[in-house]
């Protein structure tokens, strides 16, 4: 029984390694300088933005009133209205918006919304699509460097997305926005230091016209845009990070909202890990692209606190194992997982988050672990498969 329980103890502590090493590869590489790019940018392109949009009343007015002035007289904005039973259409028209409105109880999700926009500018399709979400803050200049870096590259660009820094900030909060400044800052910045492709993350998404008519956006999938990435990746456009624009989010501060987006988040995360890595690597060997192998490697690291919570498990065993049978191998790699782990998050929180976020964030991470687990529990029980629009914290809107 100890010999079996030390050869379990150390293949989870080799198969863990693999996601560690690239959380810590990804954020040292984050510390090194910007790269440089390789060609002159075109010039502005004729762009359509597209805002697909639930009950947004509350906010869609802010986002609207960020976006217009880094509009050109050519440039189009297109508001689709998804299923809205509230002021959203009237406010987005009132400022001067197309919107469309889209009824149907039955797909529901973003994904549907953003097929039926598309639909909406094919008599005229533009050469730059560009996807914000109507709860987001687009910095100045974002929509022209995401959309001239589009067309240069002839490849999807993602912005940096970012959460703001809520007002009134507890341990969760504190945590929750170092791991999405991990997952959507740091690591993103270290692939597209290595030249490597990143991930979708949802918003501030830049897509030439002929690219995105290569995949199907009609999905009710929790994490589309993830999904969306991977599916471009794999038809030949694998999405590139542009680090100089930025678009800002919100972290819900009610309980019960924040609870909802991290179960979406994470769920759909470990669901599309769980199916698309293995779909990843055999495209990669059939077709000789070591892009995708290191976009599989990169979708391989589960959310951080999970990953936390694995090693500790991790740990424990080789513990146990060591004391048992007296194998101290799972024990040296465990340690050196923990090791680089916490180095990785000191480096993280050092260059990208220290301004906001005090150095006491990290003595709060594992009660953030603890806070977790029930959502991790809930994912081996009945994982998330529809689609749920995270309820939104009232906002003041221009028009209101």
């Amino acid at each position: 029984m100890a010999v079996l329980l030390g050869v379990i103890s150390q293949a989870i502590a080799l198969v863990l390694l693999v996601p560690v090493v690239v959380l810590f590869v990804e954020c040292a590489a984050a510390m090194l300088g910007h790269r440089r790019m390789e060609r002159e940018l075109s010039p502005r392109p004729s762009i359509a933005i597209l805002i697909p949009a639930y009950n947004e009343a509350s906010g869609i007015g802010a986002t609207l009133a960020a976006l217009i002035p880094q509009l050109s007289p050519e440039d189009r904005l297109v508001v689709i209205a998804d299923n809205c039973d509230d002021d959203t259409a009237t406010i987005a028209r009132e400022m001067g918006a197309r919107v469309v409105e889209r009824f149907d109880q039955e797909r529901r999700g973003k994904g549907y919304a953003l097929d039926f926009g598309l639909k909406s500018l094919q008599a005229n399709p533009p050469e730059v699509v560009i996807v914000v979400d109507a709860d987001c803050s687009v910095e100045s200049g974002t929509i022209e460097k995401i959309a001239r870096q589009a067309m240069t590259y002839t490849r999807p660009i993602q912005a940096i997305y970012l959460m703001t820094r809520p007002a009134s900030l507890g341990a969760k909060e504190a945590v929750s926005l170092l791991a999405f400044t991990v997952k959507n800052w740091v690591r993103p910045v270290g692939l597209d230091r290595l030249g490597i492709p990143c991930l979708l993350t949802g918003t501030g998404m830049a897509f030439p016209w002929a690219v995105i008519q290569t995949v199907s956006l009609a999905s009710g999938n929790i994490v589309e845009d993830m999904k969306l990435g991977l599916d471009l990746a794999l038809a030949g456009h694998p999405p590139m990070l542009c680090s100089e624009a930025r678009v800002m989010g919100v972290l819900p501060q009610q309980a019960h909202a924040a609870k909802s987006q991290r179960t979406r988040w994470e769920h759909g995360h470990l669901q599309t890990l769980l199916t698309q890595v293995p779909r990843l690597v055999a495209a990669a060997i059939q077709t000789r692209r070591l892009d995708l192998v290191a976009i599989a490697l990169d979708l391989s690291v589960p959310p951080l606190s999970l990953l936390v919570l694995l090693w500790l498990v991790a740990m424990i065993l080789a513990l146990i194992a060591g004391w048992l049978e007296g194998s101290l191998i799972p024990i040296f790699i465990t340690v050196l997982e923990g090791i680089l782990i916490l180095t990785a998050i000191l480096l993280s929180w050092a260059k990208f988050a220290r301004q906001d976020l005090p150095l006491r964030t990290l003595l709060s991470v594992p009660l953030y672990v603890l806070w977790k687990i029930p959502l991790y529990f809930a994912f081996l029980v009945k994982p998330q498969s529809k689609w749920v629009r995270t309820e939104r914290d009232t906002v003041d809107s221009p028009n209101s």
